[in-house]
């Protein structure tokens, strides 16, 4: 594949102004859901195939949001791709001022194997949304919801366009040698300075989503059972390979005990496995080995069982951990929590704020004092009060990292703003005409300008 082709003939569709079009992109938008509703027991095959990813999961957590994501523009593109006017300062009367929505151009997206369809698709919707053309990447891991997504999108739309290249590390390697508009990249914080630096040489701006450790607070004054059950849901679901899953949890001393038996039933009572469809195997062989390296058997409060030939490992609580373990070194992302006790608070949120900062960030606190001290203290992407991960399922919230965690955000008009660039204008007519800002320069004029700059 010959990928200056690509970039070449995706910027001369570019340049054509056809993207451009409002009514276009709305038609592309219900094109694409059309197709996706098409392929949908394909894509259910394929994830399955790959880590064993039921019907149900597939759905509520990838294909629900992509669904609602292309709903939501298709409303609400009209009124956000809108030229909108903005004050005009007094030295520019009797100018109108407003700004202009544009596209950037030509993008490239690289998902992440975690989610294929939601990271892939998702951030795609965004672009041809807000007026660009692209140029998608999935994740080589899970081949199969590659190749579909492949079929689903080649198949159906014009390469100049929307094209799917799939490949590793050598054609992700070749198609940061072009020269795009846009890199969007959801994956690991390592891989996400690899792609920063690429892009870094033709100054194309970047969106990153990428990862870290993010903690849960569980203080002494919450509703314990209840905050248990919300973090097991969080933590095992997708077999904890979630980039915004709490990765591990400080808990107060004084009720340590009771917190670790309420996680422990909620394991059992949810009864996780491949045949309860509430379950996915460990994506493949080197994820697996890596896990299983962090799993210290005389910290196992529950679980630790493992099967290599079904990728299996069951959910995991590790107790009486301390920061020094491996398992506290990077980001987990597998069914392993690790659960370490405080008895006080601003020394737990010191450990927190003198590691990079976390994606997200967990608070469990009926308490209003603590729960405002933790928001303003601790630096994160986004998070919950009282529940975890569910913030994602709002569009009306940007969703994305800070510093080692992530680059920009995007879901909803947080995406449009993304892909967009907002063009400044200054309008003015002929007919008035002030000498102030031509010579011959005067005292005079001078504190009339102060005057009014001031305005």
């Amino acid at each position: 594949m010959n990928y200056n082709e690509i970039v070449k003939n995706q910027t001369d569709y570019f340049n054509s102004n056809q993207t451009k079009d409002v009514v276009f992109r709305i038609k592309q938008l219900v094109k694409l859901k059309s197709v996706v509703m098409g392929y949908e027991m394909a894509l259910y095959e394929a994830i399955y195939s790959d880590f064993k990813k039921s019907e149900f999961d597939t759905y509520t957590t990838e294909l629900s949001f992509i669904y609602h994501e292309i709903d939501e523009f298709i409303n609400k593109l009209p009124k956000w791709a809108k030229r909108r006017r903005t004050k005009t300062n007094l030295i520019n009367l009797p100018a109108r001022s407003y700004i202009i929505p544009e596209p950037l151009g030509v993008c490239l997206i690289i998902g992440a194997w975690n989610y294929p369809y939601l990271l892939s698709l998702s951030p795609v919707v965004a672009a041809i949304a807000s007026g660009n053309t692209v140029v998608l990447k999935p994740s080589e891991i899970p081949s199969a919801t590659s190749a579909i997504m492949a079929k689903l999108i080649n198949e159906n739309f014009s390469p100049e366009f929307m094209i799917v290249v799939e490949g590793g590390i050598l054609e992700t390697t070749e198609l940061l040698k072009q020269n795009f508009d846009k890199i969007f990249f959801t994956g690991s914080s390592p891989v996400g300075k690899i792609i920063y630096q690429a892009a870094a040489k033709n100054l194309t701006p970047v969106t990153l989503e990428l990862g870290g450790k993010s903690p849960a607070l569980v203080t002494m004054n919450c509703n314990l059972k209840e905050s248990a059950k919300r973090l097991v849901w969080a933590k095992f679901l997708n077999s904890g390979q979630t980039c915004i899953a709490p990765d591990y949890i400080l808990v107060d001393e004084a009720v340590k005990k009771e917190f670790l038996i309420h996680l422990k039933d909620y394991i059992r009572k949810f009864e996780y496995s491949f045949e309860n469809n509430n379950y996915v195997q460990i994506i493949n062989e080197r994820n697996f080995y890596r896990l299983i390296e962090l799993i210290d058997k005389k910290k196992i409060y529950y679980g630790g069982e493992v099967d290599l030939q079904k990728r299996y490992i069951a959910p995991t609580i590790l107790t009486d951990v301390t920061f020094d373990d491996k398992v506290m070194e990077d980001e987990i992302f597998g069914p392993i929590l690790p659960v370490i006790s405080y008895s006080d608070l601003n020394h737990a949120i010191l450990e927190i704020k003198y590691r990079p900062k976390p994606l997200a960030c967990y608070i469990f606190t009926n308490d209003i004092a603590i729960k405002n001290k933790l928001l303003k203290d601790i630096s994160f992407g986004g998070g919950a009060v009282n529940d975890a991960m569910m913030h994602i399922t709002n569009s009306n919230l940007p969703f994305g990292g800070i510093g080692n965690s992530g680059l920009g955000n995007y879901h909803g008009y947080a995406g449009f703003i993304a892909f967009s660039h907002f063009k400044s204008i200054i309008d003015k007519p002929f007919w008035l005409e002030p000498n102030l800002r031509y010579p011959p320069n005067t005292e005079k004029k001078l504190t009339w300008l102060k005057r009014l700059m001031r305005l």
